[in-house]
């Protein structure tokens, strides 16, 4: 993405566009990462020959590294988050720290995609025994951008290895679960100058020697809850794509231990601001589905499902949206029919009903994890801004806003990208210092649609929330 930034313009232009499919390997999902590296050079070739770049920053998913040796080479491709190896891993970290004292340091509920579950799960192996050091994904391709190994807030504070409340290293934890603290580079913030461009990099791009890289919130939901186009404090955000991430914004984190068994997390947002939330599974459920239709030779569009979902009986088959048995990949749309027939209900028959237990299923989880976010911080909601991919969804949306009786205000789509290029945008002095103004910029210069809840439909959501049991 280009991005044009001035004082009452932020504008996008999308230059290139790749997959990101990760690849298995003798039964071992890997991220293809020297593929992601080498289409980021040519995105930035390209974006050279368009404009004149002033800035380039980058952001990805969080939890996922790569590791170095003491050469600073790559000891192997990334292991993704969804691979099977971190089976059990867990109950492993949960014999070496107790989970609520875990929390208490780091602000993070232990889930098995989390880095510190994945090197507990790779702790016997020859490639961390040989690293020098741990590079979260933006961090890696920052460090093969311009050579500076470093390691920003945003997304290290999603390892579960981030003392929350420093947010520096927490040496103490990966010293008990048998890490080496050495391992973790120095942390950087947003807006900070990671460095110039390597000379081969520049060749390749036709970028100019003063182009630095500088550091976004690379966590790509931080960058995102930088483009709400909020006013003021009381809203909730779902930065919604492939995972939908469903908080508020607070100053403080929130430690209890009813926070903790809600699986709500505290991480690291821009200016000092923690990302209160919790991860629901998102609209991989829907990408799982329609990948394992059209590998069935099922030729219906994304528009034609939703048309038929819109047309399918609302809440007739529900599922629980976080239930971890679908976090892998493989025949997503069995795997709901499974969980329908469990809880004896109506079984899907045609893809356009399993597209509508998909959305209503979400709508039920953006619901529950709203109403959590305000019961457990304390911070009152009066209205849901969905921004990311699914903003588009108009569907989803309104079930959204008819699911949590509260208005949602969609949009925008490209909130991550938008997000990006603001914190780069401000630190080179071209947009406003304060997160608020640049919030209001966001809402001068981006379409941002508003969906009412439907007049007469909440006792039917209360309902469809106690048949799983989330009231």
């Amino acid at each position: 993405m280009v991005a044009e930034v001035e004082a009452d313009r932020l504008a996008l232009r999308e230059v290139h566009r790749f997959a990101n499919a990760p690849v298995t390997v003798a039964g071992t999902m890997h991220t293809d990462v020297l593929r992601l590296y080498d289409e980021v050079l040519e995105g930035l070739r390209l974006a050279a020959g368009v404009a004149d770049i002033a800035s380039v920053g980058i952001d990805s998913w969080g939890v996922d590294y790569g590791l170095l040796d003491a050469d600073g080479a790559l000891l192997g491709n990334p292991v993704h988050y969804r691979d099977a190896r971190t089976i059990g891993a867990a109950d492993r970290l949960t014999a070496l720290i107790d989970p609520g004292e875990l929390y208490a340091i780091t602000g993070v509920p232990t889930t098995p995609i989390n880095t510190l579950c994945q090197l507990i799960a790779a702790s016997d192996t020859a490639q961390l025994v040989a690293a020098q050091t741990l590079l979260l994904l933006p961090d890696l391709l920052t460090y093969w951008l311009t050579g500076a190994i470093a390691a920003e807030v945003t997304n290290a504070s999603t390892t579960q290895l981030l003392d929350v409340g420093t947010r520096r290293w927490a040496s103490g934890v990966a010293k008990r679960v048998g890490l080496r603290p050495q391992m973790f580079p120095p942390i950087r913030q947003p807006g900070d100058i990671a460095g110039p461009l390597r000379p081969e990099v520049r060749a390749r791009t036709g970028l100019a020697a003063r182009t630095p890289v500088t550091t976004a919130a690379s966590h790509d939901t931080a960058s995102a809850v930088v483009a709400v186009p909020a006013e003021g404090t009381e809203f909730a955000y779902i930065s919604c794509g492939t995972w939908s991430l469903v908080g508020v914004e607070l100053d403080r984190p929130v430690l209890t231990e009813t926070s903790r068994r809600a699986s709500f997390t505290n991480e690291a947002g821009v200016d000092g601001t923690v990302r209160y939330l919790r991860n629901v599974m998102g609209l991989w459920l829907l990408q799982e589905s329609m990948r394992c239709w059209a590998a069935s030779g099922m030729r219906a569009s994304l528009a034609e499902l939703l048309d038929r979902a819109a047309s399918s009986e609302p809440l007739r088959a529900i599922i629980d949206a976080d239930d971890m048995t679908l976090l892998p990949a493989g025949d997503m749309p069995a795997r709901i029919a499974a969980a329908c027939a469990r809880a004896g209900q109506l079984v899907p028959s045609e893809p356009g009903q399993t597209v509508r237990c998909i959305l209503d299923s979400l709508a039920l989880a953006h619901r529950r994890a709203v109403r959590q976010a305000q019961s457990l911080s304390g911070r009152t909601v009066d209205v849901v801004h969905m921004v990311g991919g699914g903003s588009r969804n108009a569907l989803l949306c309104q079930l959204t806003a008819d699911a949590c009786g509260l208005p949602v205000l969609a949009g925008p789509a490209e909130a991550t990208a938008l997000g990006n290029a603001l914190i780069q945008a401000r630190a080179h002095g071209v947009a406003p210092a304060d997160l608020a103004a640049l919030r209001a910029l966001v809402r001068r210069t981006q379409l941002v649609r508003r969906f009412e809840p439907s007049g007469g439909s909440a006792v039917m959501w209360q309902e469809a929330a106690r048949r799983l049991d989330q009231d």
